[in-house]
């Protein structure tokens, strides 16, 4: 699991760099996540999903777990979601609990 974070504005954007989020990388993702979350007091974390192509129920419960983990007053956002993962959160109805963008906050996009 390759997870590449930058942080600016008071919004940390973690850009998700591998094709799926599945029971094989959800513990890894998860612990990452965790991990770069911890170290950083950015109110807003933004999770660019517009690599993953994949993401399976594991998958879901670490986005979940991640988001649970966070303090209170923390958000974690969804951006760029592929059709395939949308639908996953589309059809779980996790599109109600998670704020869900079309693309990263501009001037936060970034190579990886």
């Amino acid at each position: 699991m390759e997870l590449h974070a930058q942080e600016s504005g008071g919004i940390l954007v973690i850009r998700a760099l591998q094709d799926r989020i599945d029971a094989a990388g959800a513990i890894r993702f998860k612990d990452m996540m965790r991990d770069l979350t911890r170290n950083s007091a950015a109110p807003r974390v933004v999770l660019d999903m517009s690599k993953v192509a994949f993401l399976d129920s594991s998958g879901l419960g670490a986005v979940v777990a991640v988001l649970k983990a966070l303090q209170p007053d923390r958000t974690l956002e969804l951006s760029a979601l592929t059709p395939t993962v949308q639908k996953v959160f589309r059809l779980t109805r996790m599109d109600s609990i998670f704020t869900i963008h079309d693309a990263v906050p501009d001037g936060l996009r970034h190579a990886g």
